[in-house]
């Protein structure tokens, strides 16, 4: 499991703009003439990317023409994300044994893509969602973390630290307490771990991704204050533990956590990593899970692979 990692003076990374899931509506209209047909089609588009549409006739252009003009929908092209996805990852190479999942989200446009639905080990990313049921629970019972359960929660997400992630884990009831919360967050492949094997809570990359959504969209369980907190936590990630998603951006803004473990029945490695990031003016979120990593360093490497390759699978078709 992640090392504790002793805090001190390091670079504070830049952080990238809000993200804003702001409803846009554009409406497409084709020619109106006494020898021509009108068609209307208005479409509306939220941070989920559901597409709802309707048509609607204007008059007749000639009172001459016999003929009322007819209205049908606009067809337009759709893009397949999953399958540019599953195309984008074919210039990754997986090492004989391992896997790997990835889901990511282009926040302006609200387009999402998943690809693998295997379940995984969460190792250290599961300390995003403890501390995102921790908020829960206090935001139920109407009350502010303690300045105990804030050094906990800095520690755990900036630092990683086991000891502290414990505490938190057996504060919020240990893996019912997470499962109730995910229920509301609308986790639904997420299992939290035995006992005190927070680390062996089982995950997919699209419970992931929905996660983040609850941390970083305003359609969320969580308050402003409660999200505007983890985002800041994961924004000042200890500079050695810097790597994952964030590799797919631009520097420009990014905030993550990372999860490393080397299982012990196998000598191999989960690797795993779950955040926001900027690229050319435009906020992802991505999900990257590991396993089978012959090392650490082959996982990070990985994992890195794979978001840039989910990311480029978007900016690549992005609209100017």
């Amino acid at each position: 499991m992640d090392r504790h990692r002793a805090r001190g003076r390091r670079a504070r990374p830049s952080r990238g703009k809000p993200l804003l899931y702001t409803a846009v509506a554009s409406v497409v209209l084709v020619g109106a003439t006494a020898a021509g047909t009108v068609y209307m089609k208005a479409q509306a588009h939220d941070g989920s990317g559901v597409v709802s549409s309707a048509a609607s006739a204007s008059p007749s252009a000639s009172p001459a023409d016999s003929e009322e003009a007819s209205v049908e929908p606009v067809a337009e092209p759709s893009v397949d994300r999953d399958a540019l996805l599953a195309k984008a990852l074919k210039s990754v190479t997986l090492a004989a044994g391992a896997k790997t999942s990835v889901a990511v989200l282009d926040v302006d446009s609200g387009e999402s893509a998943v690809h693998g639905d295997t379940a995984f080990d969460t190792a250290s990313i599961v300390k995003v969602n403890i501390l995102a049921a921790l908020l829960l629970q206090a935001q139920d019972a109407d009350r502010h973390l303690t300045a105990r359960e804030k050094t906990y929660a800095t520690a755990m997400i900036e630092n990683s630290d086991n000891a502290s992630a414990t505490a938190l884990w057996a504060s919020i009831g240990r893996a019912d307490g997470l499962d109730a919360a995910n229920k509301r967050f609308g986790l639904t492949d997420t299992q939290g771990g035995d006992g005190e094997l927070w680390g062996l809570t089982q995950t997919t990359a699209g419970d992931q991704l929905t996660l983040l959504r609850q941390v970083f969209g305003e359609d969320s369980e969580l308050s402003a204050a409660s999200r505007s907190y983890l985002q800041e936590l994961m924004g000042e990630i200890e500079t050695d533990q810097q790597w994952g998603v964030s590799a797919a951006g631009d520097g420009s803004g990014w905030a993550l956590k990372n999860g490393w473990l080397a299982r012990s029945t196998t000598g191999l490695w989960d690797i795993n990593s779950i955040g926001r990031v900027s690229a050319d003016g435009r906020d992802y979120l991505v999900a990257t899970l590991s396993n089978g990593n012959s090392t650490q360093a082959k996982g990070i490497s990985l994992v890195e692979a794979v978001s840039k390759a989910a990311v480029a699978s978007f900016r690549d078709t992005a609209e100017d």
